[in-house]
């Protein structure tokens, strides 16, 4: 099944990780996929800049280059880039650094990610002005949720998006994960043909079934947000492991 990959697409937290502490193991496996694979590891998360994910990779003894993290804040950055054009950010403080040279006036783009405490009524209500203006509304990401410090799940940035798509009558043009520019952006950056790379991933929908619909093969860990009713989403992967440690028995 996997005898003509040649790289991974691998999600961070849930994956390698959950919060700041590594899933036992993963930092070795990690080391042995890559003496044979190339690897991007690919992330929603957009709460911090891909800069600060590095480090945090470092710090938990993780062999990674920062060049090998593709996240979508990086790709969200990249398309207000080429647009020129100005944006209000719903985005948290620390995130907010990484676009310092995106102009903010005029307007043109509203840019959501998981803003955490910056979800307030004024600035949910000056993005909702901004929208009702001409804006158009830019999801850095649309995760329902993710694993948090307490072991429990908690509320993602794709509620939020859905409450201003709702209030505007707009769609969001959504950068990250699932959507196949993404993928077909992280794929490129190794140098390899869609059909030579599988995604690792612990979200059934984001990931796998993002990644399967570009015609990536598609790899289910049990590990991070997963859950049982995953298996009951209609979403067949090509593989489920109970953790990433698992993968070598199959490649």
């Amino acid at each position: 099944m996997f005898e003509n990959i040649k790289g991974f697409l691998i999600d961070l937290d849930g994956v390698l990780y959950i919060i700041d502490k590594p899933i036992e193991g993963t930092v070795e496996i990690l080391k042995k996929i890559k003496e044979k694979y190339k690897v991007i590891f690919i992330t929603n998360t957009t709460t911090r800049p891909k800069k600060v994910v590095y480090k945090k990779l470092i710090k938990m003894g993780f062999d990674v280059e920062e060049d090998e993290i593709f996240s979508a804040l990086e790709a969200t950055k990249q398309f207000l880039k080429e647009k020129r054009k100005g944006a209000f950010l719903l985005l948290t403080d620390l995130a907010k650094e990484d676009f310092k040279d995106i102009p903010s006036e005029p307007v043109e783009y509203v840019v959501i990610g998981d803003a955490r405490d910056n979800f307030n009524y004024q600035n949910m209500n000056k993005a909702f002005r901004y929208i009702m203006d001409g804006a158009e509304i830019i999801a850095a990401a649309r995760n329902k949720y993710f694993r948090d410090k307490d072991g429990k799940l908690s509320l993602d940035c794709g509620a939020y998006v859905v409450g201003l798509e709702f209030a505007t009558g707009k769609k969001a043009k959504i950068i990250g994960k699932p959507t196949k520019d993404f993928f077909l952006l992280a794929i490129k950056k190794m140098g390899l043909k869609v059909e030579e790379v599988a995604i690792i991933g612990d979200d059934i929908e984001t990931d796998v079934k993002g990644g399967m619909d570009v015609g990536l093969k598609g790899i289910l860990v049990k590990t991070g947000k997963f859950q049982k009713s995953d298996l009951e989403k209609g979403i067949k992967p090509d593989l489920v492991i109970d953790s990433i440690n698992d993968i070598l028995g199959y490649i």
